[in-house]
């Protein structure tokens, strides 16, 4: 009986340390995945900021485009309406 007892004893000794390691790891994980979800929160947002960037950039250069065109289109006229009144 005293064999048992020390079995049993041991046995929950082990089972309480084993248990207590596995949620030391645990705790271990959870504060990595909340570290981690802090991380893709502020990948995402220095993404949508650089994705926000490219645009304004891209429509700066659209305008500028168009405007150079309309200034092309401008001289081309100017320039066939001269060319005309010479001949």
């Amino acid at each position: 009986m005293g064999s048992e007892l020390t079995l049993s004893v041991m046995f929950g000794f082990i089972s309480s340390v084993l248990l207590g390691i596995v949620a030391y790891f645990i705790k271990q994980l959870h504060t990595d995945f909340k570290s981690m979800e802090k991380d893709m929160s502020e990948v995402k947002t220095m993404a949508l900021i650089i994705k926000t960037e490219f645009k304004t950039s891209y429509d700066i250069q659209n305008k500028k485009v168009e405007y150079l065109e309309q200034r092309i289109n401008k001289l081309e006229i100017n320039e066939i309406r001269n060319h005309d009144h010479e001949k």
